[in-house]
């Protein structure tokens, strides 16, 4: 793609072919509480991606799309635990169905290596958008308090997270148009920063820096729905806070390319999951 060309649109991503279904499996009783795992050819075991998709933490929007990627990454010889989870619009979803749902999946990992040889010691959190957003979010929940209604005792450990067009600082993020990506933070979070400071305090990567673990941030420099700036931001931040964080930028890619193996952006996925994995 080059600079004068126009940046993916969702429609051009929803075209695309999908992989063959993969084991579709509960770690909870909701409708939405289930997962995709994918394994890759061998014995293992298999380092794991726990893949997060995007779509404004909206209902409209699931994890179908990515699960093209969840079957490259397979490819690539990462086992891929793609998530579901109740969303905006579904009863539970926001706060804090939105959370306990991903932390739980991110727990059942533990189970699936019972019976799949999976390596715990390399779990890695990936996410697109709203689930860059809680991608970040998973590895640093060991640090909540007692006291938040998103604590979990024993939190599954995670050794990185890579975030494609990820959602950074929900403080930022929430100010935006009616109707804008933006503008599902407050109905995410039950209310503005102001409102609710406690929850964004325990919600937002941004907030709980340092997170502790190595960081891979993919992004394209024409993104309409987050911005370059705002990542670039988190980067900052985050390397003052102590962390070791990787910025990939893409300057012809918008907002979808991040989620589309194939696309002008996934030679830079590759080298994140690789480093990460240790592949």
């Amino acid at each position: 793609m080059s600079e004068d060309q126009a940046v993916m649109k969702w429609s051009e991503v929803q075209a695309l072919p999908m992989p063959a279904p993969a084991d579709k499996i509960a770690y909870g009783n909701g409708p939405q509480q289930f997962g995709e795992l994918r394994l890759p050819a061998g014995k293992g075991p298999f380092p794991v991606v726990l893949l997060i998709h995007g779509g404004c933490w909206l209902n409209a929007f699931d994890y179908r799309y990515i699960t093209r990627l969840g079957a490259a990454l397979t490819e690539l010889g990462a086992a891929t635990w793609t998530l579901e989870y109740r969303r905006l619009g579904d009863e539970g979803g926001g706060w804090p169905g939105t959370f306990l749902d991903v932390a739980q999946a991110a727990d059942h990992v533990r189970e699936l290596a019972k019976i799949h040889p999976l390596d715990l010691s390399r779990v890695t959190t990936m996410g697109h958008s709203a689930g860059g957003h809680l991608a970040l979010w998973l590895a640093a929940r060991g640090k909540l308090p007692k006291d938040s209604a998103l604590f979990s005792k024993d939190p599954q450990a995670i050794h990185a997270v890579i975030g494609l067009a990820a959602i950074t600082d929900l403080k930022t993020y929430r100010i935006g148009a009616p109707g804008s990506c933006n503008a599902s933070v407050d109905q995410l979070m039950g209310g503005t920063n102001a409102e609710q400071p406690a929850r964004y305090a325990q919600a937002s990567p941004r907030a709980l820096l340092p997170l502790g673990v190595k960081q891979w941030l993919v992004q394209g420099v024409r993104d309409p729905i987050v911005s370059l700036d705002s990542v670039r931001a988190y980067v900052h931040a985050a390397r003052v806070a102590g962390d070791k964080v990787q910025l990939l930028e893409t300057a012809a890619a918008g907002h979808f390319e991040t989620s589309v193996p194939g696309s002008n952006t996934f030679a830079h996925v590759q080298q994140a999951v690789r480093q990460a994995l240790g592949l």
